[in-house]
């Protein structure tokens, strides 16, 4: 899945960024409020995680401007204040879930993945498709029962491919679902991950690369 992080603390945006990237997640970053308007007009994300204080854009009017125009993006909300009165602010105003600062930064893992599940359609927890078992809640994959040892972008992609549910996979599509704004568009890093990847799943082959559209499994 794809995040946007909005947070003005630099320290804990990059330590949150981090922790998610280590759970196979692509994360870009934005330090205000103007800078997280930029990305969402030319990204699509699963998830943005939006601290509500931010400078220069309040996270409040980013989070009623994407409501008003009907952007399919899930939205954390996350304040240092966790009153009852703000909670339902931050509701009202369009975020689908809110979250208090100090966290744990296990619940925040759970509430990105039960937000980025409703970010499409309804898909279970464990996905099996051709031998393969990926359990998303602990970034687990099997095949045949076999323990499948998968890096970060591995298994990024795998799930990406499991996601789509036999239907073509584009290299451009791999890109912004499993990499960050900040990977070369002409890079070969899908292809050297893809390779990787048909390693460790072993025989028979079950990724298909379809020539000039992408890849299926």
């Amino acid at each position: 899945m794809r995040i946007l992080l909005a947070e003005d603390e630099r320290f804990l945006a990059d330590l949150i960024a981090e922790g998610l990237r280590e759970r196979a997640m692509a994360v870009d970053i934005a330090y205000d409020g103007a800078a997280a308007q930029e990305r969402l007009a030319v990204n699509d994300y699963d998830v943005l995680v939006l601290d509500r204080d931010l400078p220069l854009v309040h996270g409040d009017e980013i989070c009623r401007e994407l409501a008003q125009r009907g952007i399919p993006v899930r939205i954390l909300m996350l304040t240092a204040s966790g009153a009852v009165h703000e909670r339902i602010t931050g509701l009202n105003l369009g975020a689908d879930d809110y979250l208090a600062k100090p966290f744990a930064f296990d619940e925040l893992v759970a509430r990105i993945q039960a937000l980025a599940r409703r970010a499409g359609p309804p898909l279970p927890p464990v996905l099996e498709r051709a031998g393969i078992t990926l359990d998303t809640g602990r970034r687990q994959a099997h095949r045949d029962g076999r323990y499948l040892a998968l890096s970060r972008k591995e298994y990024a992609v795998l799930e990406v491919l499991m996601q789509a549910q036999g239907r073509v996979t584009s290299t451009e599509e791999l890109l912004e679902r499993a990499w960050d704004e900040h990977i070369d568009p002409f890079t070969t890093v899908v292809k050297v991950t893809m390779s990787k990847l048909r390693a460790k799943l072993g025989a028979p082959p079950v990724i298909v690369t379809v020539p000039g559209s992408g890849y299926r499994l």
